[in-house]
Formats: structure tokens, C-alpha cells, sequence
């Protein structure tokens, strides 16, 4: 049959991504306390294309990633692309993948469970010299405003807001600890389940531990900056003010 993406285009014009957008995928990510985990993932994946290609071979982009989809790992996400570069003889492929990380988490009085669900994304990308990667992690949490506690008779507005990192580190780490470092940082975790004795703890708790959105940001790169396991990381803030129409916002990276 006649390939017309293999054949030869005239107009001299590069493309830097060429692939495929919003692959709806069940995948299989590490768990630290089941060892893996399946979720549902979207998954963006490009090649560039040299300027001499009419086009590019759709179907070898979900091919290779079905191969893979059963353990994306971070370490796998980067062969996975790899594979993908080569089989489509590109310089460079590129890659996204989004998914919800569930972690079972238990109220901090009756210790009922429920689950959280918490944003992850991979980003990478392969050439024959060089592999980029990033992790980004966002978890939503808790802040109470500490000038609001400071200057009113009784209590005090607090808000829910989400916190990303994203991490570029050569060792391993698990998702769960940076979820942890999270929400140590904040005025406190959010939960799925709360019982009337848990709901007065996290109110208490948040009082105790006033946090303007700055401080989170501060409280978050020190704890990551402790680790010493990444080269590279950002760190961002949004609260969802309870008394403003606007969110307050904070952002640094390192270095």
C-alpha cells in the first residue's frame, strides 16, 4: 500500500512536535505502600520532523506507549520515549502524562479511611545526547491567614489551596513523601472523611499553624532544599481566598 507520510515534502519547513494529544490510557505507576498502583492517565507524544517528511506515523505513538502502559515508572517513561525516537528515526521525542495518584488517607481522630486523589504529571523528553524529566506533584491544602488572627477578637478565614512542585532529580523518590512534605508545610491536610472529632482537630490544628500563602512556598523549598534530591525544583502556591473574589499566589525555584 502507498505510504504517503513517507514520502518527500517540498516546502523545506521543520516541525518541532509532530504526535498525538490527549491519550486516554489505564496505566500502572509505583506505590509505595502497594508497590504499584492503577490509575488513568492522558499522555501527550511528539517527535520533531525534519523538513524533508511529509509526515509522521501516527499509530507507532500508541503502539509503543500500550507496550509501556502497564509500568510507567519514571525510569520507564524515559525508554518509552527513547523507543519511541527511534522508531520513528526523530532527534528528539517529547512526552506528557497526567494522572491521578490515589493514596488512602485515615482522619486524624477516628482514623476513618477515605481517599485522596492528588494531580501528578511526568514531562520528559530524549535525544540522542541528552533526557530531560520533571515530576510535578500538586496537593490541595489548608491555610489559615495569619494577619486575620492577629488582629480579630475570635477566629480567623482560612481557605483551601493547592501547592505544585516539580522536580528534575537523577535518584528515586516516591510521590507519596513529596505529598507528605506538602502538606506538613501548609496549616493542614485536607481529608476525604471527617468525623465531628476529626473536623475540630484540622480546625484547631490550621489555627495553630497560620500560614500565609509565602510561608507555604518557604516551608515547602526548605523541606525539598533538605532532601538533597533534586538538582532542580519549583515550587508554587494558590489559595483560593474565602474573602477575596481574587487568590493570592507565590512561586521560587531552585537554583
Amino acid at each position: 500500500m502507498i505510504d504517503v507520510q513517507n514520502q518527500t515534502d517540498s516546502r523545506n519547513i521543520p516541525l518541532m512536535k509532530v504526535g498525538v494529544r490527549g491519550v486516554e490510557y489505564p496505566v500502572q505507576v509505583l506505590d509505595k505502600a502497594h508497590r504499584t498502583q492503577r490509575t488513568t492517565g492522558t499522555a501527550d507524544l511528539f517527535v520533531n520532523l525534519p523538513q524533508h517528511f511529509k509526515g509522521t506515523h501516527m499509530s507507532r505513538f500508541i503502539e509503543i506507549f500500550h507496550k509501556y502502559h502497564t509500568d510507567l515508572s519514571m525510569k520507564h517513561f524515559l525508554a518509552m520515549l527513547a523507543e519511541i525516537r527511534h522508531a520513528l528515526e526523530a532527534e528528539r521525542a517529547f512526552g506528557t502524562l497526567a494522572f491521578p495518584f490515589f493514596i488512602e488517607k485515615h482522619a486524624p481522630v477516628s482514623g476513618q479511611p477515605g481517599m485522596m486523589a492528588y494531580t501528578c504529571r511526568y514531562e520528559g523528553s530524549v535525544s540522542a545526547q541528552h533526557e530531560d524529566f520533571i515530576v510535578s506533584v500538586t496537593a490541595p491544602v489548608t491555610t489559615l491567614c495569619p494577619c486575620s488572627r492577629a488582629i480579630s477578637e475570635y477566629g480567623a478565614h482560612n481557605q483551601r489551596g493547592e501547592v505544585t512542585v516539580k522536580l528534575q532529580s537523577q535518584s528515586f523518590f516516591w510521590i507519596e513523601d513529596i505529598i507528605a512534605l506538602i502538606e506538613d508545610a501548609a496549616s493542614c491536610g485536607l481529608y476525604s472523611v471527617l468525623k465531628r472529632q476529626d473536623e475540630k482537630y484540622v480546625t484547631e490544628h490550621a489555627y495553630n499553624n497560620p500560614r500565609f500563602v509565602e510561608d507555604v512556598v518557604r516551608e515547602v523549598y526548605r523541606a525539598l532544599l533538605g532532601t538533597n534530591l533534586f538538582r532542580w525544583f519549583s515550587v508554587e502556591a494558590e489559595n483560593y481566598e474565602s474573602i477575596h473574589k481574587h487568590n493570592a499566589y507565590a512561586y521560587t525555584e531552585y537554583p
